[in-house]
C-alpha cells in the first residue's frame, strides 16, 4: 500500500440504526454521501482535538451495504493511522494506545447525521421516531496492528458484488436458495427467497452511477501527498531506519503509430492531408 506508514492502525466502523436503513436505501446518492460526511468529519475532528492527539491522521474509507444474508445494512469502514502529523511537522501518537473514544465518536456522528438529514430532507426527517436520536449508535474502534490484514479484508469488497454465483445453491422459476455464513454462530446457513424478493435484496446494493465507494481523508487525501511523504520520512528517522526506496516509475506507454508509414506519432503534432512527417519529408 503506497499510503501505508510504519505506525499502528485502527479500524473504525460506523453503523446507523435499523430504522434509518430503509430511508437511506430510498435516497442512496444523497444519504450515503451524508453518511460519509458525518462519519469522516467526526473522526477527523476528534483526532485533531488536543485532548486526544491533536493531529491529522491518514484515513482510507470504504462503504459496505450488505449483511451476509443480503439485508441492506449500510456502514463505513475506516482504516486510520495511529496518530497524525501536526502543523509543526511533528508526528503525534495516540494516548495510552487507543485512537479516540468510541462513545464520543458515536455521539458526534449521530448529531452530525441528524443535522445533515434535517437540512437535506426535512420531510423525511419528520417521520423518523424520536428514539433514533436518543440511543447510542454503534461505532467500533479497534487496533489492527500494522493494518495489513485489515486492508486485505477491505480490499476483497472493493469490486465484490453482494453475492457470488458460487453462493447460489439452487434456483427455479419461483425461488432462489443461497448459502451464507451466520455472524453469530459462524456456521453456514441456507435461505430460500421468492425470485423477486431475492432480486430486490440483491439490486438494492447496486450503488448510484458514479458514486465513489472508496474515499481518502487527511494525510491519505490526494492533496496531502506531500505531507504524507514528510510524515513517512519523520517516522523513519524517529525509528532510526533507512528510508524505503521510492517506487519504480510507471512504464512509459508506447506511442501510437502512423497507419501508413508506422512512424511513432508525436503528441500534439498535426499534419495536413497528404503531408509527411518531418523525418519522411523530401530534402
Amino acid at each position: 500500500m503506497k499510503l501505508q506508514l510504519p505506525v499502528p492502525y485502527f479500524l473504525c466502523t460506523f453503523t446507523v440504526p435499523e430504522e434509518l436503513r430503509k430511508i437511506i436505501s430510498s435516497l442512496p446518492r444523497a444519504l450515503l454521501a451524508l453518511l460519509y460526511h458525518a462519519s469522516s468529519s467526526s473522526l477527523i475532528d476528534l483526532c485533531l482535538n488536543p485532548r486526544w492527539f491533536g493531529a491529522m491522521p491518514g484515513i482510507t474509507a470504504m462503504l459496505h451495504t450488505w449483511s451476509r444474508a443480503l439485508i441492506y445494512h449500510p456502514h463505513i469502514h475506516y482504516l486510520v493511522t495511529g496518530g497524525g502529523f501536526d502543523q509543526n511537522g511533528t508526528w503525534r501518537w495516540p494516548k495510552e494506545g487507543f485512537l479516540v473514544p468510541a462513545p464520543a465518536l458515536s455521539r458526534v456522528f449521530r448529531e452530525r447525521f441528524k443535522a445533515g438529514l434535517k437540512r437535506a430532507a426535512p420531510e423525511i426527517f419528520s417521520t423518523i421516531p424520536a428514539k433514533v436520536w436518543n440511543v447510542d449508535w454503534v461505532v467500533d474502534v479497534k487496533n489492527v496492528g500494522d493494518g495489513a490484514n485489515a486492508l486485505k479484508y477491505l480490499a476483497r469488497y472493493i469490486y465484490r458484488v453482494a453475492l457470488t454465483d458460487s453462493a447460489i445453491v439452487h434456483h427455479d422459476e419461483s425461488t432462489v436458495t443461497f448459502r451464507y455464513r451466520d455472524n453469530d454462530t459462524g456456521k453456514s446457513r441456507k435461505q430460500s427467497l421468492p425470485v423477486f424478493v431475492f432480486l430486490h435484496r440483491f439490486l438494492q446494493h447496486v450503488l448510484p452511477k458514479g458514486f465513489v465507494k472508496v474515499r481518502y481523508y487527511g494525510l491519505h487525501h490526494p492533496t496531502n501527498r506531500a505531507k504524507l511523504s514528510l510524515a513517512r520520512a519523520a517516522l523513519y528517522l524517529h525509528f532510526n531506519q533507512p528510508l524505503p526506496p521510492p517506487p519504480p516509475p510507471a512504464p512509459e506507454k508506447p506511442r501510437p503509430l502512423c497507419s501508413s508509414c508506422k512512424t511513432a506519432l508525436v503528441p500534439g503534432q498535426r499534419f495536413k492531408p497528404g503531408q509527411l512527417p518531418p523525418s519522411h519529408a523530401p530534402p
